[in-house]
C-alpha cells in the first residue's frame, strides 16, 4: 500500500509541475471491482461497466476510470485516490461513485465501512468534496450480487449499502443511478440459468486465461458490463439530462 500511496503522490506532483491543458469535460468513475477497467490479457473474459462506458458517449468529452479491484470507500480514501481525483476536478465535471461489495468485508479492516456509520459518511465526503471542486457528484447503488436459492428465486446481498446511498441522495439532492434495483430486475428477468452469461460463469478450457474455469458470481462478462452499461446509461438519460446530452442516439 505504501509504494500505491507513493505513486500516487508522484502522479499529482507532476500534475502541479506539468498541468494539463485539455479544457474538455470529464466524467470521473470513482468505486470497486464491477467498474474497473480489466486487461485483455490471454483472453481475459473479465469487464468492469465502466470499462466499456466511454462507447457510449460522443466526442469532446473524457471519461478517466479511477476504479480498482477490492477497493471500499474506506480504501479509495485512505490510499490517496479520491484526493487525486479531487485534484483533478474542475468546475463542471461529474463523478459517478458506486462502492458497496467491499464496504461489507468485516474481515478486511482496511476495507470495511459499516453501511449506516463509516460507508454513509466516506460517502458525505465524496459529495460535499466534489461540490467544493465546482464538481457534480452522481451516486450508484451497488450492482447485485448473481444469487438464487434453492428454488431458483434471486436474494439480496448488499443489505444496508443500496438504502444508504438512496437515502445520501434525496438528502443531499445527488442524482441516483439506482443499478441495485435495475440489476435486481434484469437477474429476475433472466432467471437463475440464462443470468450465467452475465458473471464469469467460465467452463474449463474455455479460456486460455483461465484453463480451470471459473464460478465467480459477483464480476461481470463482456455481456454482462455491456448490460449493467445499458441500465446506467437508462438512469442517466433520467436522472442527469445535462450529461445525457452527451449521450449517443
Amino acid at each position: 500500500m505504501r509504494a500505491i500511496n507513493i505513486l500516487i503522490l508522484l502522479l499529482v506532483f507532476a500534475a502541479v509541475i506539468f498541468p494539463q491543458k485539455d479544457e474538455s469535460q470529464t466524467i470521473f468513475m470513482v468505486g470497486n471491482s464491477t467498474m474497473a477497467d480489466k486487461p485483455y490479457k490471454n483472453g481475459n473474459p473479465e469487464k468492469g461497466w465502466a470499462q466499456v462506458f466511454p462507447l457510449y458517449f460522443k466526442e469532446g468529452i473524457k471519461i478517466e476510470n479511477h476504479a480498482k479491484n477490492g477497493r471500499s470507500t474506506k480504501s479509495f480514501l485512505t490510499e490517496g485516490r479520491w484526493a487525486a481525483v479531487l485534484y483533478k476536478m474542475r468546475t463542471g465535471d461529474y463523478v459517478i461513485i458506486e462502492f458497496g461489495h467491499n464496504d461489507s468485508r468485516k474481515d478486511n479492516p482496511e476495507r470495511y465501512a459499516e453501511a449506516n456509520t463509516d460507508y454513509r459518511l466516506n460517502l458525505i465526503k465524496m459529495i460535499e468534496e466534489a461540490r467544493s471542486k465546482g464538481g457534480i457528484p452522481v451516486l450508484a447503488t451497488p450492482i447485485v450480487r448473481r444469487r438464487f436459492d434453492k428454488n431458483g428465486i434471486f436474494y439480496d446481498t448488499h443489505g444496508d449499502y443500496p438504502k444508504v446511498v438512496r437515502e445520501l441522495a434525496a438528502e443531499y439532492k445527488v442524482p441516483l443511478l439506482d443499478l441495485h434495483k435495475k440489476t435486481t430486475e434484469l437477474l429476475i428477468q433472466y432467471g437463475e440459468k440464462r443470468s450465467e452469461q452475465l458473471f464469469l460463469i467460465i467452463k474449463p478450457g474455455e479460456y486460455k486465461s483461465l484453463p480451470e474455469g471459473k464460478d465467480d458470481n459477483t464480476h461481470l462478462s463482456a455481456n454482462g458490463a455491456f448490460k449493467v452499461c445499458d441500465l446506467a446509461v437508462e438512469e442517466i438519460r433520467e436522472a442527469v439530462p445535462e450529461l445525457a446530452a452527451w449521450l449517443k442516439d
